[in-house]
């Protein structure tokens, strides 16, 4: 297992067909048409693979808009940019070689300030690979296990740090969304990091635990206030399993051992995402101190972990929200171009009982929902407050090849859930109208959790375009406050940040 690499597992031939055309312009990228060669849409034109169609259509432009058409007003004091990455896969010359998780990322932001929508840019993350696709040189010694990151993007000490799971360091963005350089927290980050860090305010330190397919263990990574590496501690794992996600409390790190483990005969036959459904793999709840040392295990019932909400002790009690699917979750897909699930996303909760030695599962909301996020300040703190999201499309493309499911079932929805009384409001789109990661920005100089703004990408089906869509977190079900118009779309695709102006 040893000769396996990232850029060999999951880059094959296979994948090197899935690459993408970009053309972003930053120090030391040359500048170039940013237009695709080929529209993979046209390719899947069949209805059999959802992930290149609809609302996941990738697009296959570059676009810099100035000055946005408005509709309400944009609250005057957001004043930075609001950025969202996802996969966006060009120049598919093979629909079977397409996996939407393997899509090259592009970033897309919106710069607001002074009450005014200043502009709009979409940019691809400049890999070794699309620089080259593009003719162009890369600047300096290829990373190892490069890869155009197309998980998140945020904000970090004044850099905003486009991110993915196993392996690729993450690449360095400027204000305008062009590609600086990998970065490696100032060299002292070595091997894989995540997608989902934890950032504990209150403590200035960034949090990871990181997964490779050559590992025998998993890795908690604790970034401190200096930006750089302060500690390593590595969690023995069998199975080299995929851990997209994990949660932070203020004494514990929480990792969720899933049964979606490396499969090196897979890998080795050339698929795609070489990572199964693995029975026999018990699924696993530890508890690692944060400042390190032993992991405790609890068994639980098999779940696919996907997002955390957020975690916080309470007495000899860990309290973990998470959004999940149920068992058996399939990574690599059912030939539709993308994850296959057996159920939709709910809203979930594990207790971990430290003194009774126990896991105790509980369902939060069993409405389809997924992208959960709180008021980032409260981190490993409790929170009362909560924001998901419900994209129709999405659930359709996950639990089906052909999209053809019940429509009561779903819904193109944002939801605030109040943990404290139990209760939820909704706030509902019209059909077609894909709607993205709801991102909590607190309003400037506030105190109250909820006192701010809710900021989602949301498809308009009559402009066949996307507006950024700002609600009041407060008044969550009134009219938005604004809707800007952006000139082209943003398909269906992961997470994003608010970056403020310091």
């Amino acid at each position: 297992m040893a000769s396996h690499t990232r850029r060999r597992i999951l880059q094959g031939a296979a994948v090197a067909a899935a690459g993408s055309v970009v053309g972003g312009v930053g120090p030391g990228f040359p500048s170039t048409a940013a237009h695709a060669a080929t529209a993979p849409g046209a390719a899947g034109g069949s209805g059999a693979l959802p992930f290149l169609e609809g609302a996941f259509e990738p697009v296959t432009e570059e676009l810099t808009a100035f000055d946005l058409p408005v509709t309400g007003r944009v609250p005057r004091d957001l004043d930075g940019r609001y950025l969202r990455n996802g996969p966006n896969v060009l120049g598919l010359e093979d629909v079977r070689a397409h996996h939407w998780m393997l899509g090259d990322g592009m970033v897309h932001g919106v710069r607001l300030r002074g009450g005014r929508a200043e502009w709009y840019r979409n940019r691809w993350v400049r890999s070794t690979q699309v620089t080259r696709k593009l003719g162009e040189t890369y600047p300096g010694e290829a990373p190892p296990d490069d890869f155009a990151c197309n998980t998140h993007v945020i904000p970090y000490k004044g850099r905003i740090l486009a991110l993915q799971e196993s392996g690729p360091l993450p690449y360095e963005l400027d204000g305008e969304l062009n590609t600086l350089r990998p970065y490696d927290f100032r060299s002292t980050l070595e091997g894989a990091l995540t997608a989902h860090t934890k950032y504990d305010a209150v403590a200035d330190e960034l949090h990871a635990v990181a997964y490779y397919p050559t590992w025998d263990h998993v890795r908690h990574i604790m970034i401190d206030g200096t930006g750089r590496v302060a500690r390593t501690t590595r969690v023995p794992v069998a199975d080299a399993p995929m851990m997209h996600d994990f949660a932070l409390t203020e004494k514990y790190v929480v990792i969720v051992d899933v049964p979606i483990t490396f499969d090196a005969a897979a890998a080795e036959a050339g698929a795609i995402v070489p990572y199964i459904w693995n029975d026999r793999h018990p699924t696993r709840l530890g508890v690692l101190p944060r400042a390190g040392g032993a992991t405790r295990w609890f068994e639980i019932d098999p779940v696919y972990y996907s997002h955390t909400l957020n975690a916080y002790d309470q007495g000899d009690t860990i309290v973990v929200e998470y959004t999940g699917m149920p068992a058996p979750f399939h990574a690599a897909g059912r030939g539709s171009g993308g994850p296959f699930a057996t159920g939709a996303p709910t809203l979930d909760r594990f207790t971990v009982d430290l003194r009774a030695g126990r896991v105790r599962a509980g369902r939060l909301d069993d409405r389809p929902q997924e992208f959960p996020r709180i008021n980032e300040s409260l981190v490993s703190r409790r929170h009362r407050y909560a924001y998901t999201a419900s994209a129709a499309e999405m659930w359709r493309a996950y639990e089906s090849v052909d999209g053809v499911l019940p429509d009561d079932r779903f819904t193109n929805q944002l939801v605030k859930h109040d943990m404290l009384r139990g209760s939820k409001q909704v706030h509902r789109f019209r059909e077609g109208a894909a709607v993205s990661e709801p991102v909590f920005v607190p309003r400037r100089g506030t105190k109250d959790e909820d006192d701010g703004y809710i900021l989602s990408y949301v498809n308009d089906p009559d402009r066949g375009a996307t507006d950024l869509v700002i609600l009041s977190a407060e008044d969550f079900t009134g009219h938005p406050l604004a809707r800007i118009h952006l000139p082209g779309r943003v398909p269906l695709g992961f997470h994003g940040s608010w970056v403020a102006d310091a």
